[in-house]
């Protein structure tokens, strides 16, 4: 074929619009090999670091540790510090995802259903925690906390970290309850329901994949929390984030043992995310996140 019956055949094909179904390998592609560097790499580099042999340490040039061991695991695990801290952590995490579900709900719905004014400003009232940095939250509440004897307790903390995660609850659920229709609450209150009975019979049920979503979110966002509990809880209260800026923040980096604890601090996460992919369906996550 000559190149002038080329040119007439693109010609006559005209520009091209969108995706092609042979793009998705090359997305595919580009997507493993960014995930690969981004979370597959440094989770590699701390596996190697949990597991090296500390007879034989790991030193440049090697790329690669000599030898392996099982041996921090061994001492992390035998360690009551840590196992303790876990234990503490997901402690916390139940308690504030529990918290932040009873006090997200009113304001949801009011954001989701009622009609008032400055609605807009108050919604983003509701993000104020998100936008101010935690150690400035931690600060300007310690005091506070330090008057009703809340600091150094478990109790302290799981509030501190509550206000943190209710913006996440309160948005994931008012999108959720704005998907309820209207002639169901009016129904229902119009058959004698109170306001705790609408709740415990209509919303909770009908919200249940936004409570499930946001729960995820607000157990994570607990788990992982760092800046706050160390403020108002440490050092009589220990979580693993905690320990691990204890192993990494000091004057001696001792990364064998932080890497042991990251991987104990990753193991939930891992989980519950697995579990949300399984579970949850992307519009709920989608509207509450977009709703932001």
């Amino acid at each position: 074929m000559s190149q002038s019956a080329e040119g007439v055949q693109i010609a006559k094909a005209g520009p091209r619009h969108g995706l092609v179904a042979a793009d998705g390998r090359w997305i595919t592609m580009g997507l493993g090999v960014a995930t690969l560097l981004t979370l597959g790499l440094p989770l590699i580099v701390t596996a190697l670091w949990s597991l090296m042999n500390p007879a034989s340490g790991w030193f440049a040039p090697d790329i690669l540790p000599p030898s392996l061991a099982r041996a921090h695991w061994r001492e992390a695990l035998s360690d009551r510090t840590i196992p303790g801290a876990f234990l503490t952590s997901l402690l916390i995490g139940v308690c504030v995802t529990v918290l932040t579900a009873v006090l997200a709900l009113p304001p949801a719905y009011a954001l989701a259903k009622l009609p008032f004014r400055a609605k807009r400003a108050v919604e983003l009232f509701v993000l104020a925690p998100l936008i101010v940095p935690g150690i400035i939250v931690a600060v300007g509440i310690g005091s506070l906390f330090f008057r009703l004897g809340l600091v150094y307790t478990i109790p302290g903390v799981i509030l501190v970290q509550t206000i943190g995660t209710l913006p996440f609850m309160i948005r994931i659920l008012a999108a959720t309850i704005e998907g309820v229709p209207d002639d169901i609450l009016h129904a229902a209150r119009s058959l004698g329901a109170g306001p705790l009975q609408v709740a415990r019979h209509i919303l909770v049920p009908v919200a249940g994949p936004g409570f499930l979503a946001g729960g995820l979110l607000t157990f994570i966002s607990s788990f992982e929390e760092f800046e706050k509990t160390f403020i108002i809880g440490a050092p009589f209260v220990q979580t693993l984030p905690v320990i691990l800026w204890t192993y990494l923040g000091g004057r001696v980096i001792v990364f064998p043992t932080a890497a042991v604890v990251t991987f104990l601090l990753l193991a939930p996460m891992l989980l519950i995310f697995f579990l949300a992919e399984r579970v949850l369906r992307d519009d709920v996550l989608a509207a509450g996140m977009g709703k932001v």
